[in-house]
């Protein structure tokens, strides 16, 4: 190929999104040397008022139609498309990333919030880094963008989870976090090695057509290729058996964090799985589409046995309910994409509907979680017990969070992307995942109303300590109690309201992201 072919036409309105994010990051960085210790707050505002530019960096995207990094000479091939997929998970991407911005700037004393003010330079540069990333990779079409935009969003990531300096639990939790996704990485970048030798392509839609073409020697490499890059991606996904970091890394992790990668990170892993199997590796869906039934069939079947599991009384067990939580709700995701496999890429679309509605709901749980740990900061389940008499309205968010979760009225988004997602398995002739994953919701309902009923209980009496508890499950045990609530921070107010809000209007017009379900995405 000549060097005239190398030459790459730029899109600036396409790559607004994660440019914009990009910029901002730097900004903050470089004026965190020279902004006045009082004045450190001010970053924050400038991290959330750069992810709302690049929010609306959106609207003029919304054709869906917008190329750019292009080869000039031979075939048509670019590196970088904003199609409706990628518009769609960059919405997720950038609103995740803006309520996580939100929940950090609560302030206070409490240690899911004070890192934001101890290290707000490092804090804003590294979260919005990550959300660059994040907002990069759906829009990614070769091998190589994929990886980088990959990287880019998990290793600020790493730092962010360790950023207590000081905590065991928050090292422990970012040295598993690390360790994870670097062999994940290894793994994904010898499969993408496999298949590039297979086809001579990076590009996902010449790596789809050189699939179809490869030489008989090579099919077990263009094979093997497939399925490895497929395993990189389940550890990013929290794909059981590979699912292993995700609970203490969410318990380790401040908790905007750990709403974070709960939503956030899960997305770009699901967004780059999506990728490379529909749009790259179409010709061997005999390879990963049974191999992603199985998946979820074991993700969404983990997750609920675990979650069922969880102690009332355990310090962080609120989190950890999340966190398994979090680990089924990834199973139910996986089970479109594998039925794209039988039933065609149109399939993908209740994934995306399914993750909206999720990103949602999840995010105001874990900012329920935030408010409540500034009184009670072991996080058990059991100090939601009255949270009605305490905050009424509190109470009543996070009930209908998890009642989205578990697919109940009044959260009827829940319910419907649920039935999507199920309709999805039937359509593809996986009845035997339909009949595991209604099962699956079934268990689920049990955690998610326990939970709930416990908002609304007489309040018990306030017990700092969790009894019966080793000391490593109770680091904050000589932490009081409060009996009357505080003031709860304007940020972490909004960022729930905003959760809320959304819910409610995905509720009352799930057609909004419903109708992904009949697009064609790509």
């Amino acid at each position: 190929m000549s060097a005239a072919a190398l030459v790459q036409s730029v899109d600036w309105l396409a790559v607004a999104p994660p440019g914009i994010t990009a910029v901002m990051a730097l900004v903050v960085l470089v004026a965190d040397l020279f902004v006045e210790e009082h004045r450190k707050p001010l970053l924050g505002a400038v991290s959330v008022a750069g992810l709302v530019l690049a929010l609306l960096s959106l609207l003029p995207l919304r054709s869906g139609d917008r190329t750019t990094f292009c080869l000039t000479r031979g075939h048509h091939l670019c590196s970088y498309t904003a199609d409706h997929f990628a518009l769609a998970i960059q919405l997720l991407v950038l609103g995740g990333a803006l309520l996580t911005a939100l929940l950090s700037m609560a302030g206070g004393d409490c240690a899911p919030e004070a890192e934001a003010d101890r290290f707000p330079g490092e804090y804003w540069f590294l979260l919005l880094s990550s959300a660059s990333g994040a907002a990069l990779l759906p829009a990614a079409r070769d091998l190589a963008t994929l990886v980088v935009a990959l990287e880019v969003a998990s290793l600020p990531a790493f730092a962010l989870v360790g950023i207590r300096r000081g905590d065991r639990l928050s090292a422990e939790a970012a040295l598993k976090f690390f360790l994870s996704s670097v062999a994940a990485t290894a793994v994904m970048l010898l499969g993408v090695s496999f298949v590039y030798a297979a086809t001579g392509s990076l590009h996902l839609s010449a790596v789809a057509t050189g699939l179809t073409h490869v030489p008989d020697q090579l099919r077990p490499v263009a094979g093997a290729g497939v399925l490895l890059t497929l395993v990189g991606f389940a550890f990013k996904t929290a794909a059981a058996p590979f699912h292993f970091w995700v609970p203490d890394t969410y318990v380790g992790a401040p908790l905007p964090i750990a709403a974070y990668l709960s939503v956030v990170s899960k997305a770009v892993g699901f967004s780059g799985l999506i990728l490379v199997t529909v749009v790259a590796f179409p010709p061997y869906a005999h390879l990963w589409g049974p191999a992603l039934a199985v998946f979820a069939a074991l993700t969404m079947s983990v997750g609920n046995a675990a979650a069922l599991r969880q102690s009332a009384t355990r310090a962080r067990g609120a989190v950890r309910l999340l966190a398994w939580s979090s680990v089924a709700q990834a199973g139910y995701l996986l089970v479109p994409i594998a039925a794209a496999a039988y039933a065609g890429e149109q399939r993908v679309g209740s994934t995306v509907a399914y993750a909206l509605m999720y990103a949602a709901v999840n995010l105001g749980a874990f900012g329920v979680a935030a408010l409540v740990a500034r009184a009670r900061p072991l996080g058990r389940l059991d100090d939601y017990r009255g949270l009605y008499a305490r905050r009424p309205l509190t109470a009543l968010a996070l009930a209908f969070f998890l009642l989205c979760l578990a697919g109940l009225p009044p959260g009827i988004i829940g319910l419907f992307a649920k039935v999507t997602v199920f309709s999805s398995a039937v359509d593809a002739g996986l009845g035997w995942l339909a009949v595991l994953m209604a099962a699956n919701v079934v268990c689920g309902l049990y955690y998610y109303l326990r939970w709930t009923a416990l908002l609304f209980r007489a309040p018990g009496r306030a017990d700092p300590s969790a009894a019966g508890q080793p000391e490593a499950d109770a680091p904050e045990a000589d932490a009081p109690a409060t009996a009357v609530p505080e003031a709860a921070p304007r940020p972490l107010v909004a960022a729930v309201a905003l959760a809320a809000v959304v819910g409610l209007a995905l509720s009352g017009a799930p057609q909004l992201v419903l109708r992904l379900t009949d697009t064609n995405l790509f």
